[in-house]
């Protein structure tokens, strides 16, 4: 079963965008999670923020998987981010990032956040996925790759 394709809609991606900072990119995904779901955007941030301060999200080659639980969030909710600039994010093999998935999950939902990360990093560890992830030209192609997937 696929837990990754439900988690983003096609303006949830983010193809070729470029942020100075974490910081910067974390704001961002705070602000349009917060629209999508009727949260405070302050919320999401300081979840993704405080989650980053306990160590790096990156797992390497290029990919990171920010993440936060989020209080009064009804479902797992995710937003898909390819960088035109690779962000520094103190990744084990120091190699910058250019594919970002921020994953938000209600504060209770310990199993399901496990099986969620579980997935991603699966999905992350696939060179070939990753390298039709680095092409894909549109949100729409994208969520196609992620349909197809299976781990």
């Amino acid at each position: 079963m696929n837990l990754i394709a439900p988690l983003i809609t096609p303006d949830t991606i983010l193809l070729d965008m470029s942020f100075s900072s974490k910081k910067k990119l974390f704001e961002h995904a705070a602000e349009l999670l917060a629209q999508t779901h009727g949260l405070k955007s302050i919320d999401i941030f300081t979840s993704l923020f405080e989650r980053e301060r306990l160590g790096s999200t990156a797992l390497g080659y290029g990919i990171a998987i920010p993440h936060g639980r989020i209080k009064g969030l009804k479902d797992a909710s995710g937003a898909f981010y390819r960088l035109k600039t690779p962000l520094e994010f103190d990744a084990p093999d120091n190699q910058p990032v250019s594919l970002c998935f921020i994953l938000l999950v209600p504060k209770d939902a310990n199993e399901r956040h496990l099986q969620i990360l579980g997935e991603l990093a699966h999905l992350f560890g696939d060179d070939a996925m990753r390298t039709k992830m680095m092409g894909a030209a549109t949100p729409s192609e994208l969520i196609a790759l992620l349909d197809a997937w299976s781990s």
